[in-house]
């Protein structure tokens, strides 16, 4: 048997990257991965043409430029802009709040009346609180940009996001919400943001280019009490109560899950992401897959399209875990398996699945080029 000076265990992100850094820092890695492909979350299914992001949505976005340049070192990213659309009731209003979605709204043209507008509700929303603070995320909410946009856009997406009524969710969940008195439809605020041309599967295929790798392997059932006899240091990126055996209790998660077909058309909803606000929906948004790379006219290019419906559910066994629930209990848990994790000796715990905490992509890369021992 070979010996390794890393096992790593998962090829998403944060293994995939920590195998490029360690490789071209001399260490011999073996990769493995429970899937039968490698990528994690980021893998994409090549469906009629396009890649289809299997495990939901990724879009990439940083300010940082020694992410932004690492990543396209090993890939270059296309100009792809995340600008949501949001449908209420067959109505279309553009995200993240700015100037077209009050246009929309009010029919107000102007900086100053969009302003007016959004002030007179406000104000509406604190007389009724008469002086105490928002108790929920509803009044929370209308505190911060009143009753139309909250109605229309926030109240039913969030209480399908998290499957419980907008007043019996805590305030701090919303503590802003970004209004821009600007004709500016770009979701996020960073510097930079694109999708790999040729997608993910290439980002993952030059970070772990010439790196072995096992797909199909439980780590559990094959290494988990042996690791130490093939490999000096173990790289884990899976559930950290999972590797303690759940000996502290089960951490929550919440997870999404896909419905995703072919549509003969070759433009279906003409945006990447459509969100579905109301309750007349039981799916939070539409993906319409081929927007992420195909862009004007090239989308007539290839026949069909693929779309997904996207739908946010409480996690149950043998369903993937997406989003840490950060409430009281399931914090507190965390934090007694990150002590017990720390006393692990020769294993990193690296990722969103093994420190149970949301993280975007860049972020996790830069979590790893900032790794001072590899």
């Amino acid at each position: 048997m070979h010996h390794f000076d890393y096992l790593i265990v998962g090829s998403g992100l944060f293994g995939s990257t920590f195998a490029y850094r360690a490789t071209r820092a001399g260490k011999k890695c073996l990769v493995i991965d429970k899937r039968e492909q490698l990528g994690g979350n980021v893998y994409c299914e090549n469906v009629e043409g396009i890649n289809v992001h299997k495990y939901g949505a990724h879009i990439f976005h940083t300010s940082n430029k020694q992410v932004w340049d690492f990543v396209n070192s090993i890939v270059e990213f296309n100009r792809y802009t995340n600008s949501p659309v949001a449908n209420y009731k067959g109505k279309l209003y553009n995200l993240p709040f700015n100037m077209n979605t009050f246009y929309q709204m009010w029919c107000v043209t102007t900086p100053a009346e969009a302003k007016a507008k959004i002030e007179e509700q406000k104000a509406e929303a604190i007389a009724v609180l008469n002086g105490r603070e928002p108790a929920n995320l509803e009044e929370q909410a209308l505190t911060l940009v009143g009753k139309d946009i909250f109605e229309k856009l926030i109240k039913e997406y969030t209480e399908k996001q998290w499957g419980r009524n907008c007043k019996d969710l805590p305030a701090f969940i919303i503590k802003r919400l970004p209004v821009r008195l600007v004709f500016d439809n770009n979701y996020f605020n960073d510097k930079y943001q694109g999708i790999p041309i040729g997608g993910y599967n290439k980002l993952i295929d030059g970070l772990l280019a010439g790196i072995k790798t096992r797909t199909g392997v439980d780590f559990f059932a094959e290494y988990k009490d042996n690791w130490r006899e093939i490999a000096d240091k173990l790289v884990y990126t899976g559930a950290i109560d999972e590797f303690f055996g759940y000996k502290l209790g089960k951490l929550d998660w919440r997870t999404v899950s896909f419905k995703t077909r072919i549509e003969n058309t070759p433009n279906f909803q003409g945006n990447a992401v459509v969100n579905y606000t109301s309750h007349d929906q039981p799916y939070t948004r539409i993906i319409e897959h081929k927007h992420f790379e195909m862009f004007g006219g090239d989308v007539y290019n290839v026949p069909k399209t693929v779309v997904s419906e996207e739908y946010s559910t409480e996690y149950k066994e043998d369903m993937e875990p997406y989003y840490p629930v950060n409430d009281e209990r399931n914090n507190k848990l965390a934090e007694e398996y990150r002590k017990l994790a720390a006393q692990e000796s020769n294993v990193i715990f690296g990722g969103r699945l093994a420190q149970y905490k949301y993280y975007d992509m860049a972020p996790i890369i830069e979590q790893v080029l900032n790794l001072k021992e590899i």
